[in-house]
């Protein structure tokens, strides 16, 4: 699975693993994420995400 980076902060989003702390079960797609989701260090939202 593709990683995705915060091109603000340059949090990573790994599918591997989610975001559970934010309700992002691991082994999520980016894809799908939800579209309300955002960065969870700086808040960026998703458009702000592109693939490492």
């Amino acid at each position: 699975m593709e990683r995705w980076v915060c091109t603000i902060c340059g949090y990573v989003y790994d599918p591997k693993k989610g975001d559970s702390d934010n309700g992002v079960a691991p082994n999520t797609k980016f894809e799908d994420v939800p579209e309300d989701w955002v960065c969870p260090v700086c808040g960026a939202p998703k458009e702000q995400f592109s693939k490492e």
